[in-house]
């Protein structure tokens, strides 16, 4: 059984959230003024407009106005600003 199976399977004889078991990320936005990110793996693109997050699989990427970073850890991230758009990129 591959690692991702087992993860698939532990997931529902535990009944955990998704975004425990298989790293996935997961978004709280707050209105348009704030996004935080949990199990992201680094910025990829940093600017006013635009701030592109390597996840596991894939990116993702907030679009907007005025974005600013106000914190960032290994796995987590707050980005705030006048923030327009949320796309998943592969």
């Amino acid at each position: 059984m591959s690692w991702k199976n087992w993860r698939q399977n532990l997931n529902q004889i535990l009944d955990l959230p998704r975004d425990v078991t298989l790293n996935l990320p997961k978004i709280i936005v707050s209105g348009q003024v704030q996004a935080i990110l949990e199990n992201h793996r680094g910025v990829v693109e940093y600017s006013p407009e635009r701030v592109r997050f390597q996840l596991e699989k894939g990116q993702l990427l907030l679009k907007g106005k005025d974005l600013v970073l106000r914190g960032i850890l290994p796995e987590e991230a707050v980005v705030e600003g006048w923030i327009t758009g949320i796309e998943f990129l592969e």
